[in-house]
């Protein structure tokens, strides 16, 4: 072992490239509150860790995504009663 080594041309960061990302994945950065992520590592530990908390928040959002978009049917059946009800009222 030397008695000093030379850093002078050494650089700082990964020594291997990063690896990639899963196919239609993002990496962000993002502020949430500290009783949610306690939340979620909390039920991340009742799975045993099969679930880990970054993919239990993302289902979340996901299921509040798909669930509060408008049905079409639902938008279909309002736009019926809004064109029916002037023709309802003049009969």
């Amino acid at each position: 072992m030397k008695q000093r080594y030379d850093f002078s041309k050494g650089r700082r960061g990964r020594v291997t490239p990063p690896p990639p990302e899963p196919q239609g994945k993002l990496r962000i950065t993002i502020r949430l509150d500290e009783e949610l992520i306690e939340y979620f590592l909390r039920e991340s530990n009742r799975s045993g860790g099969v679930m880990r908390y970054q993919t239990l928040i993302n289902a979340a959002l996901r299921e509040y995504v798909e669930n509060s978009a408008p049905k079409i049917e639902e938008t279909l059946r309002r736009i019926v009663r809004e064109e029916m009800r002037p023709l309802m009222l003049n009969q």
